[in-house]
C-alpha cells in the first residue's frame, strides 16, 4: 500500500494557477487510472484532470472557488504497491468555456463511432440504482443537470463506459415532468440560498468590475432603418447556395463595421491603461457576446476584414457551437479588437453595452420593430432598429463617437455600400 499525490497540472502556456470549479469524486470514493477526478478553469477554459492511477481518494487539497498554483498538491490517492512519489500528470486536453443569441442553438452531436439507443423515459422512482461512486459526465452535462435542479446519481447512463449525456439528463427531466400528476397548492416560500460565485461566473463579475471602475463609458443610441436590409437579406437566403449559411443581421453588421473602422481607425483599438498607450489594429477581431448556460462568452471572429457575409455566419455559427458545448478554445475566446452584443428578438428599444476590457467600443443591437415613419407626405410603415454603442471617453470623444455610428447608419441604410470595396 503507499500513497500517491496529484499535482496541479500546467494547463497552459503562462498559466501559474487556476480555481478549481468542481470536485468529480470525494474522500473515500473509488477511483480508475485515467478517469476525470477534478475541473478547473483558467482564462475562461475548463480543464478535466485525470489520475495517473487507481485506488481510493484519501484526500483534497481544498474546496470549490479555491485558487491553485501550477504544481500544488491536487489530491492523494491510496494505492497498492505505488510509493509516495508525488508526480504531476501531463496536461489534459482543454475543452474551452461554456452566442451568437440570433443563431439557433444546437445540441453538439456524437462521434458515429459512438452509436447508442436513446433510454426510455422512465419515472423518476423507476429508475436503477446508481452506480457507486461519483457519476461520469462531462463538464457541460454537470452544468446542464446543476442548472435544472437534477442529482447525476438518479440519472441513467447510455454513453460509454457508463457516461452520462445530455440527452440522458434530458429524458430524466421529460420522466420527472409526466410523474407530477397534480400541483401542489400555493404556500408561502421563505427558502433562501447564498450561492458562491465561482468559474466562469466568478471571471465575468471580475471583468465587470474592472471594465467600470477603468473605463469612463459614453453611450450614444441611433435608430436606424433598417428595411432595405432586410429585404436584401430575404432574397439572399431565398437564392443561396445550398452550401451556404442562413444570414442573420450580424454578418452585414461585421461586414459594416469593418468599412467604417476603416475611417475611424481609433475605434478599433485596446488601451493599456498602466503604459498609457492605445493600440490600433489594421486587422479587425470581431468578438460576439454570447450567451451559453454558464455566462457571457466572448469568441472572437478573426480577420473579419478577409471574410466575405456568407463566409462570416459560417464562422458566427462554428463559435456558438463551440461556446454552447464547452469546446472553444482559450485563443477563440481572446483577442478582440471590438465588441458586438445582441439580445436577438430580446434586444429590447436600448441598452447601455458594457465595453470587453481593454477594447475602447461595444456596438449592441436591439430588436427590429415595425414603426411608422413620416416620409414628408405620410406615415410608412418601416423596420426599425436603434444601436447602442458605448465608447471609452478617454479615448473616443463624443463627436468622433457620433460621427462613427453615423457612419454605421448609413451602411445598414443602404446596404449595396457594404458590397462596393475600395
Amino acid at each position: 500500500m503507499g500513497e500517491f499525490t496529484i499535482k496541479m497540472p500546467d494547463v497552459g502556456e503562462g498559466v501559474a494557477e487556476a480555481e478549481l470549479v468542481e470536485w468529480l469524486v470525494a474522500v473515500g470514493d473509488p477511483v480508475r487510472e485515467d478517469m476525470a477526478v477534478a475541473a478547473v478553469m483558467t482564462d475562461k477554459a475548463t480543464v478535466e484532470i485525470p489520475s495517473p492511477v487507481s485506488g481510493t481518494v484519501v484526500w483534497l487539497a481544498g474546496e470549490v472557488g479555491d485558487t491553485l498554483s501550477v504544481k500544488a498538491p491536487l489530491m492523494r490517492i491510496e494505492t497498492s504497491g505505488i510509493d509516495d512519489t508525488p508526480v504531476s500528470p501531463d496536461a489534459p486536453q482543454e475543452k474551452g468555456a461554456p452566442v451568437d443569441s440570433m443563431t439557433a442553438a444546437e445540441t453538439p452531436k456524437e462521434p458515429a463511432a459512438c452509436a447508442r439507443l436513446s433510454p426510455p423515459a422512465l419515472s423518476p422512482a423507476r429508475l436503477p440504482p446508481a452506480a457507486p461512486g461519483k457519476p461520469l459526465a462531462a463538464p457541460s452535462v454537470r452544468l446542464f443537470a446543476r442548472n435544472n435542479g437534477v442529482d447525476l446519481r438518479q440519472v441513467r447512463a447510455s454513453g460509454p463506459a457508463g457516461r452520462i449525456l445530455r440527452e440522458d439528463v434530458e429524458h430524466y427531466l421529460a420522466a420527472a415532468t409526466d410523474a407530477t400528476s397534480a400541483r401542489q397548492p400555493l404556500a408561502i416560500n421563505t427558502a433562501q440560498e447564498a450561492v458562491k460565485l465561482t468559474g466562469l461566473r466568478r471571471r465575468i463579475a471580475e471583468k465587470m468590475v474592472l471594465a467600470s471602475a477603468r473605463i469612463p463609458h459614453i453611450t450614444y443610441v441611433e435608430e436606424v432603418d433598417v428595411t432595405a436590409l432586410e429585404d436584401l437579406r430575404a432574397t439572399m437566403n431565398r437564392d443561396r447556395k445550398p452550401d451556404h449559411p442562413k444570414l442573420t443581421l450580424l454578418p452585414f453588421l461585421m461586414r459594416a463595421l469593418v468599412k467604417a473602422v476603416a475611417e475611424h481607425p481609433q475605434i478599433n483599438a485596446t488601451f493599456d491603461t498602466e503604459a498609457g498607450r492605445l493600440t490600433r489594429f489594421s486587422a479587425v477581431h470581431i468578438g460576439i457576446a454570447t450567451q451559453t448556460p454558464a455566462g457571457l462568452t466572448v469568441p472572437v471572429v478573426r480577420h473579419a476584414e478577409a471574410r466575405s457575409i456568407f463566409d462570416c455566419a459560417v464562422e458566427i455559427s462554428r463559435l456558438a457551437e463551440a461556446a454552447r458545448s464547452g469546446t472553444a478554445t482559450r485563443d477563440e475566446l481572446g483577442g478582440s479588437t471590438i465588441t458586438i452584443s445582441s439580445l436577438g428578438g430580446l434586444g429590447g428599444i436600448v441598452s447601455t453595452p458594457v465595453i470587453n476590457h481593454p477594447e475602447v467600443a461595444v456596438v449592441a443591437v436591439n430588436k427590429i420593430a415595425i414603426r411608422p415613419i413620416w416620409d414628408g407626405t405620410q406615415f410608412v410603415p418601416r423596420k426599425m432598429m436603434n444601436l447602442s454603442s458605448s465608447f471609452d471617453h478617454r479615448i473616443i470623444d463624443g463627436w468622433d463617437a457620433a460621427t462613427f455610428v453615423q457612419r454605421l447608419r448609413t451602411l445598414l441604410e443602404t446596404p449595396a455600400l457594404i458590397f462596393i470595396e475600395g
